[in-house]
């Protein structure tokens, strides 16, 4: 390749350096192609990158020369680059203030006001600082969070869920009755929303364990229903896997451990306790709600699980790109990659399977509600 016009004398020698503290994505497959994400913690600002950029970007460490990064890149995909490729993407790190020594960084946006939206749907901030919030609480509970505990943990909610499928039919009846007692209704609505509260700080508490920061905490509303959330600003950069499938799966194994105490009250009551119908709707209904979070349909975990486990952004868009590409122009269908062809074609016929799983659930709810209501006496 040409050096393109006269360069700034000695620029292979150069040495230059990303600002400490930018974040690079591991590689994510995004439709045909592969890409790494690129954010200024500061400001906030992201943009992609492809596999080549990311090669020469990842290199600016501030030990390497252009001359032996660009040796490397040669080396990498049989191309040398010219000094006139290396002013156009300096510029481009420059103009975005990337690098070191550089024009300071944008000032970081100003926090909005703590409340969004009306009254009938909208957003509010709940806590000024939710990354020191997270902090705090991390700092608290840390001796819970090593491995040895946890996989105890794992195992009590193991042996939970196989004593409440063993008692399945029992649970069942306890939330026909449930729903028509109002008070002890609300009580178990009541607990469960705190169990999402429990499932949102999880999310930011594992996301500081394993190096991630939170933006923000608050409450979100569409009235009827209000709901916590926890944001999590970087950990789709964090460079391994499990930490990242960790900080996804914290929200439904902190709503099993929230339910411990409750299957130990339920186990220690007499049998005929009229609390027991209680408990064991609580129980029945907050294994569903941790349970249904990791299926791998969007907006739950499980979706976001599953797009860590494979790498891949954005993928139920994705996936339904290619299937429609596929059903008008298989030519075109056939220029993805291979693995990506597997992994769209695969999460379609997944997904359809399980929407249509759900809706034979529901059917199969509803018909016995309907046939435990007609056979109990009056």
């Amino acid at each position: 390749m040409s050096a393109g016009p006269a360069a700034p004398a000695g620029l292979p020698e150069h040495r230059p350096a990303l600002r400490p503290g930018i974040l690079l994505s591991p590689p994510l497959l995004k439709g045909p192609s592969v890409v790494h994400l690129v954010k200024d913690p500061v400001s906030g600002a992201s943009f992609e990158i492809g596999p080549k950029e990311f090669f020469l970007v990842s290199r600016l460490d501030g030990t390497r020369t252009l001359a032996e990064i660009g040796a490397a890149y040669g080396e990498a995909f049989g191309r040398r680059l010219g000094e006139r490729n290396w002013q156009q993407l300096l510029a481009l790190l420059g103009t975005r203030r990337l690098l070191a020594g550089g024009p300071p960084p944008a000032a970081p946006k100003a926090a909005g006001p703590p409340r969004t939206g009306n009254l009938l749907r909208g957003t509010l901030r709940l806590v000024a600082d939710a990354d020191a919030t997270t902090a705090r609480l991390h700092r608290i509970l840390r001796p819970a969070l090593h491995p040895a505990v946890l996989g105890l943990l794992l195992l009590a909610c193991l042996a939970m869920e196989g004593v409440l499928t063993a008692n399945a039919r029992e649970l069942v009846r306890d939330l026909w009755w449930l729903a028509s007692h109002p008070v002890p209704l609300l009580a178990v609505a009541t607990l469960l929303w705190l169990s999402t509260v429990v499932h949102e700080f999880a999310h930011g508490i594992a996301a500081r364990h394993v190096g991630g920061t939170v933006g923000e905490i608050g409450l979100r509303w569409r009235l009827p229903v209000a709901i916590m959330y926890c944001t999590v600003d970087n950990y789709r950069y964090l460079r391994r896997r499990r930490d990242q499938l960790s900080v996804a799966a914290a929200g439904a194994f902190a709503n099993l451990l929230f339910l411990l105490p409750f299957l130990g009250w339920w186990t220690a009551l007499a049998p005929g306790d009229p609390t027991g119908r209680v408990l064991g709707a609580l129980l029945l209904l907050g294994s569903a709600q941790a349970l249904v979070n990791l299926v791998p349909l969007p907006p739950l975990d499980g979706y976001a699980m599953l797009g860590h486990a494979l790498r891949v952004t954005r993928l139920a868009p994705a996936g339904s790109a290619y299937v429609r590409l596929r059903l008008r122009d298989r030519a075109a269908a056939a220029g993805y990659p291979a693995r990506a062809r597997r992994i769209y074609l695969g999460y379609a016929i997944g997904s359809a399977v399980l929407v249509l799983l759900a809706a034979c659930a529901l059917t199969a709810a509803v018909w016995y509600s309907i046939a435990s209501s007609s056979t109990s006496p009056s």
